[in-house]
């Protein structure tokens, strides 16, 4: 604990904030009663209960979406220190930490996903999806470039 308060951990400082931001986007998303233009037929904002999976595949399948959730969950506790230790890849693994949780959290309060930008030519989607694809593509995309680097 006392080396948390003397360095910033910054695994957990995104953790929090990039959850706390999907929580109240969500939460505010759930609020709205008709789709919301930001640019005309290009960006709204839109509430959406995804109760599948990725782009809402598999709707009804709450239960065995939950314990992959928790399957995900652990292998990401498990293998948390098999992870490069550099700042980069520290934050990379919050974001998917943060994406993971912000959307099992709707998945066992609602039984859904609360979905909300919504671009009109791809599927509704949220913060912690965001945090997800960005978090994978930044591990992979920082993988590649150091093996590059070490041939």
């Amino acid at each position: 604990m006392v080396r948390f308060l003397k360095k910033p951990n910054y695994f957990f400082i995104i953790l929090i904030v990039a959850l706390a931001i999907d929580q109240l986007t969500k939460y505010f998303a759930s609020k709205l009663t008709e789709s919301i233009p930001v640019i005309q037929n290009i960006f709204h904002i839109t509430f959406v209960q995804n109760k599948g999976i990725i782009f809402g595949i598999l709707p009804g399948f709450s239960g065995i979406i939950v314990w992959l959730y928790l399957v995900v969950l652990g292998l990401l506790v498990y293998f948390h220190n098999e992870f490069p230790k550099d700042r980069f890849s520290r934050i990379m693994l919050a974001l998917v930490f943060a994406g993971v949780v912000g959307n099992f959290i709707d998945r066992i309060l609602f039984g859904y996903v609360i979905d909300f930008f919504d671009f009109r030519i791809w599927p509704v989607f949220n913060m912690a999806d965001t945090y997800l694809n960005v978090g994978v593509i930044g591990i992979i995309g920082k993988s590649v470039i150091d093996n590059f680097k070490k041939k």
